[in-house]
């Protein structure tokens, strides 16, 4: 049995949820347990990959199709290629071949596509915003061009003494009579009769390749680019797999990412908030002019619409939300403190019980309070 935690529980999410919701939710788990935020707890990187693998599968249709079926054994017993999870369709390889042998059918033969490769870019929030083209090096299988990937030196093989040719072999379980791939020839049903001496016979080398990837403007963490057979080869000159560019944004020092809206904390000085006036408040594309109220209370919020993140899928742009956070003054001079000395005796007054009603409000309800016991 797994001991993993069910995915659905990871990411605080029910059942029916749907991708934008699944989305939220994953970013809100990977802003709070993201490494570069959690230094000192080595249990945040732990829960960021816990919740970096329950949004692989959920988010993906087929993936999550297996998983609601099957739950974590669709995903274990090596079944997935190298994008870190198995797709409905090795799912369906696996199971296929688990019956065949049961039934004594037998598995497709022929050399499988190159595995799946995963590349993780990390991107500051101006970059993932505006849209770059990032140059990317990835370590890959690469089919020999000595032996065009068959692994033999001359090109000639031989039927596998093993299985006969057949690519399996039966093997007698008490009253059971199953089937499994050849361990030999791996189920090709022949072998190499003299082995290509670049590839040592793999029929595969290892190479770095130099890519230019084009990441489009408004991606955030958990979006994927998909470059199609860049993955790693196939052996013996089947399909490549295919690269998948997993996107990985950096916590920014002034504002944070809420899909296509953004935030951020301001400091506003207390006469500005009792008198109002205008903040000057920055954004992604330069600065913008916040004209403050009189009266402002601290965690005001304020919006400026179209001032956030365009949507990577749609035309829709969202928005800045501003949260004032009134800052009292420290190191007073001794005429500033005279001059709020002057402004609290003045507030003490009948007639200054208005300019604090909240306060007033509060004292009042105490006093009730008191007057009860």
């Amino acid at each position: 049995m797994s001991e993993k935690r069910d995915f659905y529980e990871v990411l605080g999410v029910d059942r029916n949820v749907s991708d934008e919701e699944l989305k939220k939710a994953f970013r809100r788990l990977a802003m709070k347990y993201h490494p570069d935020r959690n230094a000192d707890d080595p249990s945040a990187q732990d829960k960021f990959k816990e919740a970096k693998e329950a949004y692989d599968v959920l988010s993906d249709a087929s993936k999550r199709q297996a998983y609601n079926q099957y739950g974590h054994r669709a995903f274990e017993g090596g079944m997935g290629g190298g994008g870190g999870g198995a797709g409905f369709s090795d799912l369906g390889d696996a199971l296929g071949e688990m019956f065949g042998d049961i039934f004594g059918g037998g598995r497709r033969q022929g050399p499988r596509r190159g595995a799946d490769l995963r590349f993780v870019m990390d991107l500051d929030l101006e970059e993932a915003v505006a849209g770059i083209e990032k140059e990317i090096r990835v370590p890959r299988n690469v089919s020999c061009q000595h032996c065009n990937g068959s692994g033999s030196s001359d090109g000639k093989f031989e039927s596998c003494k093993t299985c006969a040719g057949h690519g399996r072999v039966r093997i007698q379980n008490g009253i059971f009579s199953m089937q499994q791939g050849c361990p030999t020839c791996q189920g090709a049903g022949k072998i190499i009769k003299s082995a290509c001496k670049p590839c040592r016979g793999n029929g595969l080398l290892k190479e770095e390749k130099k890519l230019s990837v084009k990441i489009p403007a408004g991606v955030d963490t958990g979006d994927r680019i998909r470059l199609s057979g860049e993955g790693e080869a196939g052996p013996q000159g089947a399909t490549n797999g295919d690269l998948y560019v997993e996107i990985q944004a950096r916590p920014h020092s002034i504002f944070k990412r809420d899909g296509d809206d953004l935030y951020c904390e301001i400091p506003l000085r207390m006469p500005t908030a009792a008198l109002g006036g205008e903040l000057k408040v920055p954004t992604l594309t330069g600065s913008a002019v916040l004209k403050i109220p009189a009266g402002t209370q601290t965690q005001k919020m304020f919006k400026l619409r179209g001032k956030g993140v365009r949507s990577v899928r749609s035309d829709a742009t969202g928005d800045l939300l501003c949260r004032v956070v009134v800052e009292t003054p420290i190191h007073l001079s001794s005429r500033q403190r005279e001059l709020l000395e002057e402004l609290a005796a003045s507030l003490e007054t009948k007639e200054g019980e208005k300019s604090s009603p909240q306060a007033q409000g509060w004292f009042d309800s105490v006093k009730r309070f008191f007057d009860k016991l």
